[in-house]
């Protein structure tokens, strides 16, 4: 991902996801602003405040701007003086709310950090996945990631952070104790670690950045049938090399047919959407996209699909955006049968700039349609097998997420069935001389 940091930088890729599931693409304000206007404005708010407006009158997708006169509205901002950031990012979101579009927004900076770093994939620390154990009240590893400092250090599945850098951590909720454990890249932290059976002892760990993991997969034994199963929580920054790896290495075993589990994705890159997409699909639309003055784009998959097995999608009511891209490919080219609730129904894309303070904004610049021509905004995809579970089938879900992607799960269980019945489209014969393209670049 060919990303810049700097102000103004254009950051153009195509994000879908989050919490409020938008799609977007970082973008920038490029070269409008030079150096010397920049130092000389980068204290004033109102700089800020003229920045937003110029970047929402350049790309938003109503070009009527929800029936304003955006003219009007940057004449009454440039009339106010700010004595403060906080004064200016009120003052941007109040005027934000005015195009009536929840996917349009300003980030301060701390928001737009934490938004980078989501999408980025990766984050600085030891490379430990946590939980809080109601029973011990203590904070438990359960995993520490490959090559990471933590698997260097010993760390183990099961072991207790008892403190972090000599803070106790007995009643310390997880997001505290992230908060401890990130960190500076390079810089030291010393955990006090119990483990059953043993005295505690300390460890001293140096963060790194620590790539994080958006997919998991094993081979499923079904009988006779070999089921590669696959979970991808959201569409980071490295969700496509992972996927990649995941489809590769259980073809190499061998397996029958794949169940793909988008259950709670909220989205996230639409470029790796569209990656993975391609995996799965060797011809055939993907997805358009329209922006504000009616141009169309519509990307294809390439014939690089990495195999042609049978193919079940897992979807919910929280699978967005990204995830209804991916979903909405692979069901009208008939390539995955669908099983679960109706999607979100999540479909415009935004851009997402860095302002010369390190706050953000994210603008709504375009619609996407499935394959087939589809609206989804705020419809949601229909799945091909509709699945509602009881109340007591989600609570045991809930509290035992181990049981995802086992004949426990009524999702799966239902997925065996229907990859035995659904008819699909036969895969296109493969080119031998074509290799899979590598891992996808984003264009910022």
């Amino acid at each position: 991902m060919n990303q810049s940091a700097k102000p103004y930088s254009s950051l153009q890729v195509a994000f879908l996801g989050g919490v409020i599931a938008t799609t977007a693409t970082f973008s920038a304000f490029g070269l409008a602003w030079c150096r010397s206007v920049r130092a000389a404005l980068q204290d004033s708010p109102k700089a800020i405040v003229d920045q937003v407006w110029q970047l929402v009158d350049r790309e938003y997708v109503d070009s009527s701007f929800n029936q304003q006169d955006w003219q009007a509205v940057r004449r009454r901002l440039l009339s106010k003086d700010y004595t403060s950031q906080e004064e200016a990012y009120t003052a941007i979101r109040k005027v934000l709310e005015g195009l009536n579009d929840p996917y349009t927004r300003f980030m301060d900076p701390k928001q737009y950090k934490s938004l980078t770093t989501q999408t980025s994939g990766e984050i600085s620390g030891i490379g430990v996945r946590m939980e809080f154990d109601d029973t011990t009240r203590q904070l438990t590893i359960v995993e520490a990631l490959d090559n990471s400092p933590a698997m260097r250090a010993g760390i183990e599945a099961g072991d207790e952070i008892l403190a972090i850098n000599g803070k106790p951590t007995r009643e310390m909720n997880l997001e505290e104790a992230s908060k401890l454990i990130r960190g500076k890249v390079g810089t030291i932290l010393t955990l006090q670690v119990g483990r059953q059976g043993q005295r505690y002892f300390n460890v001293k760990l140096t963060r790194t950045t620590i790539e994080v993991p958006t997919v998991n997969y094993a081979l499923r034994e079904e009988g006779k049938r070999r089921v590669g199963y696959i979970r991808l929580r959201e569409f980071s920054g490295h969700a496509a090399e992972q996927m990649r790896k995941a489809i590769s290495e259980l073809e190499a075993k061998q397996v029958d047919e794949f169940v793909l589990d988008l259950r709670g994705n909220p989205g996230g890159l639409l470029g790796a959407s569209i990656e993975i997409a391609k995996m799965w699909l060797d011809d055939g639309d993907i997805v358009r996209t329209v922006d504000r003055k009616g141009g169309s784009k519509q990307t294809q998959a390439n014939r690089t699909a990495l195999t042609n097995k049978p193919l079940a999608i897992l979807v919910d009511d929280k699978s967005a955006s990204a995830s209804e891209i991916l979903t909405g490919a692979l069901k009208d080219n008939k390539r995955a049968v669908v099983i679960g609730t109706k999607t979100f129904g999540k479909a415009l894309v935004q851009s997402v700039h860095e302002l010369v303070d390190g706050s953000g904004v994210a603008i709504t610049i375009a619609h996407y349609y499935t394959p087939k021509g589809t609206d989804i905004n705020h419809k949601g995809i229909t799945p091909d097998i509709d699945l509602e579970l009881t109340d007591s089938q989600r609570r045991q879900l809930d509290t035992n997420p181990n049981l995802l992607g086992t004949t426990k799960d009524p999702y799966y269980s239902r997925a065996l069935r229907a990859l035995s019945e659904y008819k699909f489209a036969q895969p296109l014969e493969t080119n031998p001389s074509q290799q899979p393209i590598g891992a996808q670049t984003f264009n910022l």
